[in-house]
């Protein structure tokens, strides 16, 4: 079935149909954006984002579903560069799941409920409600942006969920879990959530906002977690990948240890919020609330919501990802409730580390925020999705600067993976009218370069599937690394110029290129969709056809005899840094006018 797709595409480009196997050609204009829509078969859009869906039907692919989570992020303020960074790698994942065949939900969304929402919406002069319709929308346009391929989003105020979270909380409430008694603590307005006294900094402070904490006393209903100790307890000893990394199990495990309590579950004082079941006077605390949008997600819209149509062939999530500082809510607080409840629990939870700016900690009062929104309109959103997953390795903390944000983009996209494309495209035109000569598993018989594109093949695979992101992308990079290399041992430009037996060998050196160029592609569409899509279609595949790939397809051999490649044009364009040029501006993308040397790649040492 037929379906629109919509592409981001950095520095603006046109597309025309070429005589040479429906092929697109690309023309790019310098700092131009432009977003175009076509058409594609088996393909769905989500967010903007190009989404093959046939990779689930062939290639060697299973049923087996996949489903995994982001945070539902809290709209108390539009999305910043540490929701972006989740969001990113999720589908980062999502998407090498489908090259593999499975069946995957994606789920992302927003929790909307709490009293620092009402606060928030009371500051800006509108409802709880409408604040949330602002906010959500947002991080759906940032999405967009970013070429996030989500299945599902959920909203904390959609019926559905709240029929859910009615229906999950009077199971806990039939299961003897939950119980009514007064409580007095420290409680962080910011947090939704009461402090450990222990925990806290000088004057009462939280240590996650550095704000004073205030005493509360209210009358709620609790949830017994410490009935639970035992069993999760247990359940880390039986399956320690539950928590990942090992440093964040080492965390959840310290927390057990030393004595789980029980925890309120419902607030007396807030308003904005789901009612209580059994006490409409009382609102649900938010993340009782929020964590059952992993199960309400799963409702399709015309279904019963009720929690067997939502579970059913669906749950458990395979994987929830999530920042490390709400680890203790889904990796203690929400195994806990699914074992009151009777319900599966996820297979993991994945809690990856924060994201700082030129080695501090980001904050509006320092000055220092990093806005997704503006990097994306800036650089695209390819740079911005490979650098974050490159240069962090996932689940530690990393570190953005704007030099090495430019250094790392041009060095690895633009001049490993880009200008090796070029080069060698512009050759084939040259020498051999933009056609390939020989297919490429004849090319590369008892060829070095094949064997090497294979083994870092596999690598590649096996850090996709052990989330291990940086090192998959250094894996694939390194497929460009020998391609560049080959090339400039092989010098294919001199051998055209001798004829004979050496134009031959220069004709297959150039497909013998230009096939690890494609597996590239394939290998790297996880983390840059829209630079892998420019490439294919450089290469003379069509949009069906790229739609069609699937992890079989980084397998040497795809490129064919007699096949016509494109009109060469960069799919990736420099970044130049003009602050040396004009005082400080901002760095603009233009295409350089100039060759330049390709630079190695730096060593960036992460957080």
């Amino acid at each position: 079935m037929a379906c629109r797709v919509q592409l981001s595409i950095p520095n603006g480009l046109w597309f025309s149909s070429s005589p040479f196997s429906n092929s697109i050609n690309f023309r790019f204009r310098n700092r131009i954006f432009l977003r175009k829509t076509y058409q594609c078969w088996n393909t769905r859009r989500y967010g903007g984002a190009l989404y093959c869906t046939c990779s689930a039907n062939n290639g060697g692919g299973s049923s087996e579903k996949f489903v995994l989570t982001t945070p539902l992020y809290y709209v108390n303020a539009p999305p910043h560069m540490g929701s972006a960074y989740s969001t990113i790698a999720a589908d980062a994942i999502a998407r090498f799941q489908r090259l593999l065949g499975k069946k995957v939900i994606f789920i992302t969304g927003t929790d909307e409920h709490g009293e620092k929402i009402a606060t928030a919406a009371a500051a800006r002069g509108s409802s709880p409600r409408e604040h949330c319709d602002v906010i959500s929308q947002a991080y759906k346009a940032l999405w967009k942006d970013l070429d996030i391929s989500y299945d599902k989003f959920i909203r904390t105020t959609d019926s559905k969920h709240e029929a859910i979270v009615n229906e999950f909380y009077s199971r806990v409430f039939a299961n003897g879990d939950i119980y009514r008694a007064d409580y007095e603590g420290i409680y962080c307005v910011n947090c939704e959530e009461y402090k450990d006294e222990k925990e806290l900094l000088e004057n009462d402070c939280c240590p996650v906002h550095l704000k004073p904490c205030v005493r509360r006393k209210e009358d709620n209903y609790f949830f017994a977690l410490s009935k639970y100790q035992k069993q999760l307890e247990e359940k880390l000893l039986q399956n320690p990948d539950f928590v990942q990394p090992s440093s964040r199990l080492n965390e959840v495990q310290g927390w057990i240890k030393s004595g789980l309590k029980d925890f309120s579950i419902s607030r007396a004082s807030v308003d904005w919020g789901i009612a209580v079941p059994n006490d409409p006077k009382q609102t649900i605390y938010v993340w009782f609330d929020a964590l059952l949008g992993y199960v309400s997600a799963l409702l399709e819209d015309k279904e019963i919501p009720d929690l067997q149509h939502a579970i059913s062939s669906k749950w458990p999530a395979s994987l929830h990802l999530i920042g490390k500082d709400i680890l203790r809510f889904h990796a203690v607080y929400w195994p806990a409730m699914l074992m009151s409840a009777g319900l599966d629990l996820p297979k993991m939870v994945f809690g990856h580390g924060f994201l700082t700016k030129d080695g501090m900690k980001m904050g509006k009062s320092l000055g220092n925020t990093l806005e997704p929104t503006d990097l994306v309109h800036r650089f695209g959103s390819d740079a911005v999705r490979y650098f974050f997953l490159r240069e962090v390795e996932f689940g530690s903390d990393g570190d953005y600067s704007e030099e090495r944000f430019i250094n790392i983009i041009n060095a690895h996209l633009a001049n490993t993976v880009g200008n090796l494309l070029s080069r060698a495209l512009g050759l084939l035109k040259k020498s051999c009218q933009s056609t390939l000569p020989v297919d490429s598993i004849a090319a590369a018989e008892g060829n070095t370069l094949k064997d090497t594109v294979e083994k870092l093949v596999e690598k590649a695979r096996s850090h996709y599937e052990n989330l291990a992101l940086s090192s998959a992308c250094e894996a694939v990079l390194e497929i460009g690394n020998a391609g560049n290399s080959y090339i400039d041992k092989q010098a294919p430009w001199s051998l055209f110029k001798k004829g004979g037996a050496d134009f031959e060998t220069a004709a297959k050196d150039l497909v013998i290129v230009l096939e690890a160029v494609r597996i590239i592609a394939v290998a790297l569409s996880p983390v840059t969709p829209s630079l892998s899509f420019r490439i294919y279609t450089q290469l003379g595949y069509t949009e069906d056809q790229f739609c069609g790939v699937t992890w079989s397809h980084t397998a040497w051999g795809g490129l064919k005899a007699g096949q016509v490649m494109a009109q060469p044009q960069p799919v990736f364009a420099r970044i130049e840094d003009q602050s040396e040029q004009d005082g400080g501006s901002e760095a603009t993308k233009k295409t350089s006018k100039k060759k330049e040397k390709t630079p190695k790649s730096k060593k960036v040492v992460e957080a």
